[in-house]
């Protein structure tokens, strides 16, 4: 895509049109090719999220398991966000961790912030009937957010930390939800700015250089951010700063960001005594 603006966004009559038209003359396929394949990586997303399998664990052991037992908490209607936020949450863990065990996931903007996007569609999809069309068509929307990030500032964690990536991810949530809503092209992208705001300053920090810890319970916390982000902007909030200018700032901090912040197992949770004793196991050096 060359959208290379959220302000270009908020001017479309519809996002999903102006995205699919953009993809076509960028790529030069036809509108039946592009839709084709934004298709079949909603599929992919779908086969994933019924593919979890509960007694996968990483090669860490650190991971794999926690989505069943979200789910048991959920049954069990104990929770204290309710059966669908619960839900919610379940989802993100279970892609999180089927990314750590190596099974097949959808990178959405990345493989460690596979879990938000899917979380937050796949629930919303079943509570409120909707056909995979309209799925996809959420998928150009997020997929456009993606593209301007990517375009301005980074989705790379090794770039610009996990807000780089886990906060692209909760924005692009936050835009698909709200387009599925009936949002404006407005509302969209403030939803996509507010959830960028709220992730700024995240650092990446791997335990052990794996993207395991802290990585999958963060997918969770991304698509909560997600949900009421679009939440907001569906009720007429807007972000007091311009999306682009949102998305610019993000740059700055993560180009500011000690490297030792950016994916290379140094800094954060990376850097405690366990993350270290992690490291050493991992890596055969530990005494």
């Amino acid at each position: 895509m060359a959208i290379e603006s959220l302000a270009a966004l908020m001017r479309a009559d519809d996002i999903f049109e102006t995205v699919v038209r953009d993809d076509c003359v960028d790529r030069g396929v036809t509108r039946e090719a592009s839709i084709r394949q934004m298709t079949a990586l909603y599929a992919a997303i779908r086969r994933a999220g019924e593919r979890y399998e509960p007694a996968l664990r990483s090669s860490s052991g650190m991971v794999g398991g926690d989505g069943a037992k979200m789910r048991a908490y959920v049954a069990a209607g104990r929770t204290i966000c309710g059966e669908y936020i619960g839900g919610v949450i379940a989802q993100a863990l279970e892609m999180g961790e089927s990314n750590a065990c190596m099974k097949c996931i959808v990178a959405a903007p990345t493989a460690g912030s596979c879990g938000v996007l899917p979380a937050v569609l796949l629930p919303y999809q079943r509570r409120e009937g909707l056909t995979d069309e309209a799925m996809v068509r959420a998928l150009y929307v997020a997929g456009a957010i993606g593209q301007v990030v990517a375009a301005k500032a980074s989705i790379a964690g090794a770039a610009g930390g996990c807000q780089a990536e886990i906060g692209t991810a909760s924005a692009m949530g936050a835009a698909a939800l709200c387009y599925l809503a009936g949002g404006s092209p407005e509302a969209v992208c403030h939803a996509a700015a507010i959830a960028i705001k709220s992730m700024l300053g995240l650092v990446c920090d791997p335990v052990a250089g794996l993207v395991e810890v802290p990585c999958v319970k963060r997918n969770a916390a991304g698509a909560m951010l997600a949900m009421s982000s679009a939440d907001m902007a569906l009720a007429g909030i807007r972000s007091a700063v311009p999306p682009d200018e949102v998305v610019l700032a993000m740059r700055d901090v993560g180009e500011k960001m000690d490297v030792s912040l950016r994916e290379t197992g140094l800094g954060g949770v990376a850097g405690t005594p366990f993350g270290q004793k992690m490291t050493e196991r991992m890596s055969g050096t530990e005494k």
